[in-house]
């Protein structure tokens, strides 16, 4: 039996994040929409190429 400490699907900040959400630029905080099935890690920021993050 499980002891209610697994890993859950909670999103965040982390790879596989689900479909939803937003990309953030570090640097200028420019937000597009995240993708399905292209990580934010992976998109650069149209303003300063940044490589975007995960909201």
């Amino acid at each position: 039996m499980s002891n209610g400490q697994g890993q859950g699907n909670m999103g965040g900040n982390r790879p596989g994040a689900g479909p939803g959400g937003n990309c953030v630029c570090p640097n200028c905080a420019t937000i597009i929409s995240h993708e399905r099935g292209v990580p934010c890690y992976e998109v650069n920021c149209p303003k300063c190429g940044t490589k975007m993050r995960r909201e």
